[in-house]
């Protein structure tokens, strides 16, 4: 197996494990997830983050690749599941990871879900909505959403009838990596920490 497919940071033993998919356009190396990681990784959670097939190819041959169909992407999810089954197994992943997730999260019968930057339409094509699983979803799932998110801000997801499953939570003058901008008085690092605390909340809550 390639040395570009995961990463696991914390205990192997722990009594939680939490597999971790990058977004579209970086993968399992990028400063957001290896901080997030490392953040939420110890005896108490395993972390396993993980490539999508371009995204290894893309690792190994240097060139830029688009990245895999939605099939295969769902795919790759299941096989990673399998191979890192756990009894209290989470899924999460940075936006387009998590969309995936979101998809096969009821199926799969995890203990939960988590969401960061959710990408609830393309940068500017706000016609093009694409968070209908988000209405129905039965797998407890926490959603970590920018504010300013060009992805789905907080003002446009004001009237959007989430699941009852769901549990929002508005990372403070944020964009889709959760950066706030100078002005606001808040940092990456405070952001970065407030996501972690709640993940490791949420998590909490339903392993035990």
């Amino acid at each position: 197996m390639s040395e570009h497919a995961w990463v696991r940071a914390g205990d192997p033993a722990a009594p939680v494990r939490l597999l971790l998919a990058h977004g579209a356009g970086a993968g399992m190396d990028h400063p957001f997830l290896a901080r997030l990681s490392e953040l939420l990784a110890g005896a108490d959670i395993e972390v396993v983050r993980f490539n999508f097939p371009y995204m290894i190819a893309m690792a190994e041959s240097g060139k830029r690749r688009p990245p895999d169909r939605a099939p295969q992407l769902l795919d790759h999810w299941r096989s990673m599941m399998a191979r890192f089954a756990h009894p209290r197994l989470f899924l999460a992943g940075k936006s387009m990871g998590g969309r995936m997730a979101a998809e096969l999260a009821d199926e799969s019968g995890v203990a939960g879900l988590v969401l960061l930057g959710y990408p609830f339409h393309p940068v500017g094509k706000p016609e093009r909505w694409r968070g209908e699983v988000l209405k129905s979803i039965q797998t407890p799932t926490l959603l970590l959403q920018g504010e300013r998110d060009s992805f789905g801000s907080r003002a446009e997801l004001a009237d959007f009838p989430f699941s009852a499953r769901v549990s929002k939570h508005w990372i403070p003058d944020g964009d889709h990596s959760f950066v706030p901008r100078k002005a606001s008085g808040r940092d990456e690092a405070a952001n970065l920490s407030l996501a972690a605390g709640l993940i490791t909340r949420f998590i909490e809550e339903r392993a035990s």
